[in-house]
């Protein structure tokens, strides 16, 4: 990936080393406890609402010993093939230098495998996960808090009315809170979580001392035999039964910033065996009081006299949980900003220690008015829940399909062992989705329509500036004609200037502009491109490569990694190969904007190209990206037809 003035990845921050890594200077112990209440926050949440879903949601069953105990033996062994297995024991050792996530498995596949013919199908799958990514994001606050907020009722069933404005004054606050960053939160996230699962425990093992047999329910037979005497319900459940593992994808896309030892240790050790006594206690209350599934069986656990501060507990845990999808959603479009998918938007950074400490307005924005927008449609989390599964299981499907690639062609495991546990995966997972699908009439519409709105504009942006860099290269000029040409017939003045460009060959369009118009060069001109490698840090030795082209011309290449923030005033401070050191003051940055005129010429259809034309407009501005001086820069225009 490359970068210019135009439509460049990039953002502004100073760029750090891989030596800076966010979990190099802590121990297990500190990361372990990080883990639990950054990357489990929404795994953990999910046993407020699995369960009453499964029976007393879109397609209820009816709470019998065979039901509920086949739903908790689906529950026990989907955790254990997709989190413990798949992803723990699996996906989380395919790591890009530590990083993980669909874009980090995506660049890693491509860089390892160096097989050309993978690389589009392997793109698509990894922007649609992406893509898909954001309904999550959307779906997951809003269900969370307000299945939370619902324990209210089991308090006190005169407090319903209230529901649905706690649970919009919370949102709304909890979105007011991201421009102060996470930082200050977030250290109270560890403890008010290890609380909360301990609590989970705690309440499972209570109930279950109750109906001791229950256990008897981790047995696959049991799920076996609710197949065997109603395959569709059993189908259809699954729907619901995948709710108990929203946010396993969290595990994989969180590794970077806490290591793979941490989080298998919490996951094991803590947060597994809390979720499974929890869901085992809330089985026994159902076995033991069926009527207990047309309320909270999760609420239900605890006496009356303990339900409220569970309420209150419960509640925090989901406000932790909707903090790590948002806080993850920033995540996610700095990558895709970084790797050419998304237009430049404004990126602030939150701390000055923590390189992930990032808040990005314009998508804070639009996911409260989104959020805000499925609590007051939906109204409740059973309404929500049909909105909900589709999006991870699309996710977890995609990563399957990656998996399968990842065995064969990076870890050259031999087709006889990576073709069946590649298919393994793709069937639960392919059957998760599928039962997915039948609630899209119900909710699931959403997600799938955003994912194909944001799907459409990454792959547009993509595309478009593809296209539009082709354009510009089809009049591009050679770099050694120009420059003799040039220094024969321009005037030469004091200074340094800068000229951006996304070529390594060919003379910039800015900088033929102020020929044309200013007929002066400046006694050093540096053709400046910064280019986004397909791994998540680079370092300092190889940050800069330069070539000296004659007569004060030098072209230098800056590579940044995927989640580094490129800084090219700092990185220029850092070149001594091209003349005397780099001054601010005597140095001016020229950039290029180029205007978009749609046509009917061959590209793309002429709506995207209008729509491509609407996001460059958009776009945050260069010299911010770049964190370019804001009195050295001058923009020269340009159009471009695609």
């Amino acid at each position: 990936m490359s970068a210019d003035a135009s439509a460049t990845p990039g953002i502004d921050q100073p760029a750090h080393g891989h030596e800076l890594h966010g979990h190099s200077r802590q121990g297990t112990p500190a990361l372990a406890l990080g883990a639990i209440g950054v990357v489990f926050g929404d795994i953990g949440t999910s046993p407020l609402y699995s369960l009453k879903e499964a029976f007393d949601g879109h397609h209820p069953l009816f709470p019998d010993v065979l039901h509920v105990y086949g739903v908790l033996s689906l529950v026990f062994w989907t955790m254990t093939v997709i989190v413990t297995f798949k992803y723990v024991a699996l996906i989380m050792r395919a790591d890009n230098k530590g990083e993980g996530g669909s874009m980090a498995l995506l660049a890693l596949i491509q860089r390892a495998s160096g097989a050309k013919r993978w690389s589009s199908s392997l793109v698509m799958l990894g922007v649609f996960a992406t893509a898909l990514f954001y309904g999550d994001s959307m779906v997951t606050p809003a269900i969370s808090v307000l299945s939370a907020v619902e324990g209210l009722t089991t308090v006190q069933a005169g407090l319903e009315p209230f529901v649905v404005p706690i649970a919009v004054v919370l949102l709304i606050a909890l979105f007011l809170l991201q421009a102060r960053g996470t930082e200050w939160v977030g250290k109270l996230f560890g403890p008010v979580m290890l609380a909360y699962f301990l609590t989970l425990a705690v309440l499972g093992a209570i109930n279950i001392a109750y109906r001791p047999e229950v256990l008897t329910a981790l047995n696959p037979m049991w799920a076996v035999r609710f197949f065997a005497a109603d395959g569709m319900l059993a189908f259809l459940a699954l729907g619901a039964v995948i709710l108990s593992v929203t946010g396993a994808e969290a595990l994989y896309a969180d590794m970077g910033h806490f290591g793979r030892r941490p989080i298998t240790l919490a996951w094991l050790y803590l947060v597994f065996p809390s979720l499974i006594l929890n869901y085992l206690g809330q089985t026994a209350l159902l076995a033991n009081h069926p009527e207990a599934a047309q309320s909270s069986p999760f609420f239900l656990l605890a006496s009356d006299e303990w339900r409220l501060p569970l309420v209150i507990l419960a509640t925090l845990a989901t406000v932790i949980a909707s903090q790590s999808v948002i806080t993850g959603a920033f995540s996610v479009t700095q990558q895709a900003i970084q790797l050419g998918f998304m237009p430049r938007l404004r990126i602030a950074h939150t701390s000055a220690s923590r390189i992930g400490q990032i808040y990005i307005p314009a998508l804070n924005w639009g996911l409260m008015i989104m959020v805000l927008g499925l609590v007051l449609g939906f109204r409740n989390s059973t309404n929500l829940a049909a909105a909900y599964g589709i999006a991870v299981t699309g996710t977890m499907f995609i990563t399957s399909c990656m998996l399968g690639v990842l065995l064969y062609r990076v870890w050259n495991k031999p087709l006889w062992m990576a073709v069946p546990v590649a298919l393994l995966f793709l069937v639960v997972d392919g059957a998760y989705f599928s039962s997915n699908l039948t609630k899209v009439v119900d909710g699931g519409w959403f997600p799938l329509l955003v994912g194909l709105i944001t799907f459409t504009m990454l792959t547009t942006w993509a595309k478009g500036r593809r296209l539009m860099l082709d354009r510009l290269r089809e009049a591009a000029i050679p770099v050694k004609v120009f420059v003799q040409s040039a220094v024969n017939s321009a005037v030469r003045v004091p200074g340094t200037a800068v000229f951006m460009t996304t070529a390594s060959d060919g003379v910039p369009h800015a900088l033929l502009h102020n020929l044309k118009h200013n007929k002066v060069l400046h006694e050093r001109v540096i053709l400046l491109t910064v280019r986004i490698e397909d791994v998540p840090y680079v370092e300092r030795s190889k940050r800069v490569d330069f070539t000296d082209l004659g007569e004060g011309f030098y072209r230098v290449v800056l590579r940044y990694g995927f989640i580094e923030d490129p800084d090219v005033p700092a990185a220029l401070a850092l070149v001594t190969q091209c003349g005397p050191q780099f001054r601010m003051m005597d140095t001016s940055f020229f950039l290029a904007r180029q205007t978009l005129l749609a046509s009917s010429r061959p590209g793309m259809a002429l709506w995207r190209e209008r729509l491509f034309g609407w996001m460059m407009r958009n776009a945050e501005s260069a010299m911010e990206f770049f964190r370019l001086p804001t009195n050295r820069v001058v923009e020269l225009g340009s159009q471009v037809e695609i």
